[in-house]
């Protein structure tokens, strides 16, 4: 079973398609559903919807995690064009959030507004506290390059902080990055964590026998 399977895209709901960003995120989608990763998004507009239809194009496997708001006007919901293979409905955004992070092995952050950040964060917040067998992710766009410079001048990042993700520019190179992560991962699984109720934070993990 290949360590990486499931994909998760995070970025903006708001871009059209007639946008260079959800051009770029159909492409990313495509070439990974070509490649047999499943890809799994929001189940809303802009960057999810990209991801969904950039899948299915090549005949790709989806997944949506989806949240059905009633008192959250600030929040997109579902798309109705967002149609993908399998639905997984949560009660509410913080629940949708980490369904998000729990069904993807590896995340793909494109650039977004403050419900992004929020995932971003705690992607990297988690990919911290199990660092080791955490859930890497990419980030995509080299406008990365300066959030992290700043968020390095002015908070308490630690080296290995940087170590668990990879900043790509063009859809050409996530194959690369997520090559080059595996590799990295193949040197190191060496922290045992015997909490089950963590595994889903945790890449790969399949019980405290196969670490």
């Amino acid at each position: 079973m290949p360590l990486i399977k499931n994909i998760a895209f995070f970025g903006h709901s708001d871009i059209k398609p007639k946008d260079k960003l959800y051009h770029q995120v159909f492409e990313v989608a495509k070439l990974l559903a070509q490649r047999g990763y499943v890809i799994v998004n929001g189940g809303g507009s802009g960057v999810m919807n990209a991801a969904t239809q950039g899948a299915e194009s090549v005949g790709g496997d989806t997944i949506s995690i989806t949240f059905y708001p009633q008192n959250a006007p600030g929040f997109e919901g579902r798309y109705p064009k967002n149609i993908t293979d399998k639905e997984i409905k949560t009660g509410n955004y913080i629940e949708r959030m980490f369904a998000l992070l729990e069904h993807g092995d590896l995340y793909i952050i494109f650039k977004g507004g403050t419900g992004t950040l929020s995932e971003f964060a705690t992607a990297w917040c988690l990919a911290r506290l199990y660092y080791g067998c955490h859930k890497p992710f990419i980030l995509y766009g080299d406008f990365w390059y300066k959030i992290i410079s700043v968020l390095r001048e002015n908070l308490f990042i630690r080296k290995e902080d940087e170590k668990v993700f990879k900043i790509i520019n063009n859809f050409k190179e996530v194959l690369q990055a997520i090559r080059e992560i595996e590799k990295e991962y193949s040197h190191s699984w060496k922290r045992l964590l015997a909490d089950n109720k963590e595994k889903a934070f945790m890449l790969g993990y399949k019980g405290p026998e196969f670490i």
